[in-house]
């Protein structure tokens, strides 16, 4: 049940905010960089369900990351706006992958946005708007 599926490994890039909510995993394809945590009961609430701020976190680490990571040279990024709208949830020992899209990567701003599934149900999607800090 706490396997990790194939082709995931621990996420490449670490800080102290990402060891206390991981681990969290990271799986290159085609698309970008996919996102993978295996939830535990440290991200349950008091109803036994992943906490939505786990959600609007990992949001952030999937769209920040695609949109940093996408070119040759790694881009600093701010998050400005985050939306995280909710349709399901996951409970401890679930699989959560997070695929993205990148919709728009500009001069000054970027748009992204992101898909939350447990055994390829959509559970949480979240889009975001972010400031390219290096441009």
């Amino acid at each position: 049940m706490n396997e990790i599926p194939d082709g995931f490994e621990p996420i490449f890039r670490r800080s102290p905010y990402l060891d206390l909510l991981g681990p969290i995993y990271n799986k290159k394809s085609d698309s970008g960089l996919i996102i993978g945590l295996r939830a535990e009961q440290k991200h349950c609430n008091a109803r036994n369900i992943v906490h939505g701020g786990v959600f609007s976190s990992l949001a952030d680490i999937a769209l920040g990351y695609n949109l940093a990571f996408s070119g040759n040279e790694p881009i600093p990024i701010l998050t400005v706006n985050l939306n995280v709208d909710y349709a399901g949830s996951a409970k401890s020992g679930d699989w959560i992958e997070i695929e993205t899209d990148i919709q728009k990567l500009g001069k000054s701003m970027a748009f992204a946005n992101c898909c939350f599934t447990v055994d390829a149900k959509r559970i949480v999607r979240a889009s975001g708007v972010f400031s390219l800090a290096g441009k």
